[in-house]
């Protein structure tokens, strides 16, 4: 993570206005909703999603802490996806019209925000390539690749090598545009290979180099994150 100077520490911390827990399973920001906040994600796992009127759902990119959530609907004035917690989450509010303060008086700090805006949307068009173009054994693979290194460069790899994995069989099937049956034959398959396990929400990859080749995906997370 990116050090700041105390003067932007100091910003910072007058522009926050609470911490804000959920648990998992709860809507952050509802599709079409307006807030008078936008958020940084300082612990757990979330998901931004669109959906169907039907119910169908596509899930556009997952959330580690670090992540800015809201900043969507803070320059559309309503929000055009949806966040939902995966886990027990907490938030850190900032006025909406921060924003603009921001870009006028702290343009290293508003580079930031733009880093971390471009590096969300390299993460959702990964996943669109993939839904578009890979092969189910494929999409899986890169789907598990990205998250495990964004796992890892987030600072939460244990000691025994895993990271935590919050989703389950139906997140993935939404995040890929793959059948719940589908999903489970995959997973199965990259597990006799011996190249990943998925054991009580923990991911462990046994060969990195071996399930990238599988995904054809070879995209290094990018240094120095800044963390708002």
């Amino acid at each position: 993570m990116r050090e700041f100077t105390p003067e932007q520490l100091a910003w910072i911390s007058r522009q926050k206005r609470a911490e804000y827990p959920h648990a998992a399973g709860d809507t952050i920001i509802a599709e079409g909703a307006t807030d008078e906040r936008i958020y940084t994600l300082l612990r757990g796992w979330a998901f931004r999603y669109k959906s169907l009127p039907d119910g169908r759902r596509q899930i556009l990119n997952v959330l580690l802490p670090g992540d800015v959530v809201g900043l969507q609907a803070e320059l559309m004035s309503a929000s055009p996806h949806g966040v939902e917690a995966l886990t027990e989450v907490t938030l850190c509010a900032f006025r909406r019209d921060m924003v603009w303060e921001l870009f006028r008086d702290h343009p290293s700090l508003a580079l930031d925000l733009t880093w971390l805006s471009a590096h969300g949307e390299r993460l959702t068009d990964d996943v669109l390539l993939s839904v578009g173009r890979r092969s189910a054994m494929e999409r899986m693979a890169m789907l598990l690749v990205l998250l495990y290194r964004r796992a890892a460069s987030s600072g939460l790899k244990r000691p025994d090598g895993g990271v935590p994995f919050p989703l389950t069989q139906g997140h993935i099937a939404d995040l890929l545009g793959l059948s719940a049956v589908h999903t489970n034959r995959v997973l199965q398959q990259l597990r006799r290979q011996g190249l990943v396990s998925l054991k009580e929400g923990v991911l462990t990859v046994g060969d990195l180099r071996a399930l990238r080749r599988v995904a054809d995906y070879w995209e290094q997370p990018a240094p120095r994150r800044p963390l708002l």
